[in-house]
């Protein structure tokens, strides 16, 4: 890790103490877990709690990609170009602050390193250990069907877990390699700011460091053959964000095929080809940003049974692999790449491998977030493809406008929308753009994992103001469709009744009352 500094030794001696002995190997194991990333400190702290006897092997880092390289420090840094980004925007909400704020952008560093050190004991070594866990550090690799070797030793299980995650692709763009470039693992190693920044990939973490390094003070530049930003998102959700990466000024090379790299002098330069016409961009620094590689080399899996091919690890919808003794979860195996996906995986192969469980994977409602500002969330299905898979969509939105707090907030760009199936009251996808949007889909996700409707979610009480109304919005949409031109026509008849007769009426079936009440 580098700099080499308090912060970073701390990190180090929780997740790769130095001298560090490894046990000795006695009997068969229950479960023996490769990689310490999310899933595997989940399976063998989970296992371990259960009582089964457990090793865990890392060559790496205790707490992977998620701890080290990827969601803390990102989110640390992101926090920090928000603070920023609030004390320009203060104005507007008859705040005076004095001219010359600026980013100590080394300042800013130091604190992401301190804060991931502080989070850093939960995934430590010693923390494992304490749980019951053997945890061996140094490379795996299977040697049959039902034995791992590391470090020399040999280690008998009658179940085991791959979940050895995955890495930044390397691009085969000419002259890349030569001249340089980031990617997550390197990135947060930063102590001074680059000066111009060029971002290759639109992808969430493409649009979260350019957004990030924009506030600190970069020049940002996003190079990328989608024709538009977070190309898996709703389109309106990637227009919202665009819109504000324009007003901030992140320049944008969108539909662009990345021709070659070079340098001239200690300049770094993209060359690449748009509508036709020869374009480059250029940078002190440049960071790759799109593409996943599986990390299966050096594990002899073929000694083990298990397939696999460039997307990962092959398993079936209980993520067991070719061998059925063992198991597979996170990022090595699966298109979800998320840390919580990961947890949850971890989750569905404990039941499955030590308790004979038929818990699927494919069952699972996996939310994500980009943290961007605004940020975009999503679950489920988009309409598209819900469309492709036989649905007749009914797509219902409340923009961020016609919500009071977002209104106060100062926050109106942006909106929640769902999309049901036509005819049933069954929450198929939602996308949310919001400032805090990942907070925010989980009530979708809680509706969808539980089978609740919008109905339920009109009828919920959500404290006022609140963006979540939102959500609480879309369900009286949802309930004022219902109202159909016969049945007010009906109501209509109804209430003229009403006019001319005298005592007291007969109540109205609940859902018409319901459909009635979301007028307002």
């Amino acid at each position: 890790m580098f700099p080499d500094d308090p912060y970073n030794r701390i990190l180090v001696g929780n997740t790769h103490p130095a001298g560090w002995l490894n046990p000795k190997p006695s009997g068969r194991y229950n479960l023996v877990v490769i990689g310490a990333g999310t899933a595997g400190l989940v399976s063998a702290a989970g296992a371990a709690s259960l009582g089964a006897r457990v090793a865990l092997i890392e060559k790496h880092l205790m707490g992977g990609d998620c701890l080290n390289m990827g969601c803390v420090p990102s989110k640390g840094i992101l926090r920090a170009a928000r603070a920023f980004a609030d004390v320009g925007a203060a104005g507007a909400f008859g705040v005076r602050v004095p001219a010359g704020a600026e980013v100590d952008f080394p300042a800013v560093m130091e604190r992401m390193r301190r804060l991931r050190a502080q989070i850093s004991p939960h995934d430590s070594v010693h923390r494992l250990t304490k749980l019951g866990v053997d945890v061996y550090l140094g490379a795996a690799r299977f040697v049959g069907p039902r034995t791992v070797e590391v470090e020399g030793q040999r280690l008998d299980f009658a179940r085991a877990v791959i979940a050895t995650g995955a890495r930044a692709v390397e691009l085969p763009i000419p002259g890349l390699k030569e001249i340089g470039y980031l990617t997550n693992e390197n990135l947060f190693w930063l102590t001074e700011l680059p000066r111009r920044l060029i971002i290759v990939g639109a992808g969430p973490i493409g649009c979260e460091m350019a957004q990030a390094f924009r506030r600190f003070g970069s020049e940002v530049s996003i190079a990328s053959l989608d024709p538009r930003l977070l190309p898996r998102e709703d389109a309106d959700a990637s227009h919202v964000l665009q819109s504000q990466f324009e007003r901030e000024g992140i320049r944008m090379r969108l539909g662009a095929r990345i021709l070659r790299a070079e340098s001239c002098g200690e300049q770094k330069v993209i060359v690449f080809e748009r509508q036709g016409r020869q374009e480059e961009v250029i940078g002190d620094a440049i960071l790759v940003a799109i593409g996943r590689a599986p990390n299966v080399e050096g594990l002899d899996l073929d000694a083990a049974g298990v397939a696999f091919d460039r997307s990962g690890i092959t398993v079936n919808e209980r993520l067991q692999t070719t061998n059925k003794a063992i198991y597979a979860a996170g990022d090595v195996c699966s298109v979800y790449k998320f840390t919580h996906a990961a947890d949850a995986m971890a989750r569905v192969v404990l039941q499955n491998a030590l308790f004979f469980g038929r818990k699927r994977a494919t069952a699972l409602v996996i939310p994500w977030c980009t943290f961007t500002d605004p940020e975009v969330a999503h679950v489920g299905l988009s309409g598209e493809e819900a469309e492709r898979r036989g649905y007749v969509v009914e797509t219902l939105t409340v923009e961020l406008k016609d919500v009071d707090r977002a209104v106060l907030d100062g926050e109106e760009e942006g909106f929640a929308r769902v999309w049901v199936q036509k005819g049933k009251d069954r929450i198929l996808g939602a996308t949310i753009v919001a400032r805090h949007a990942g907070e925010m889909i989980g009530e979708v996700t809680l509706a969808m994992t539980a089978g609740i409707g919008l109905a339920t979610l009109s009828r919920t009480i959500h404290p006022y103001p609140t963006q979540t109304e939102a959500l609480k919005k879309l369900g009286d949409l949802y309930l004022r469709s219902r109202l159909t031109p016969r049945l007010r026509s009906w109501l209509a008849w109804y209430f003229r009744w009403i006019r001319r007769t005298t005592g007291r009426s007969k109540p109205l079936v609940t859902s018409v009352v319901e459909s009635g009440a979301q007028i307002y």
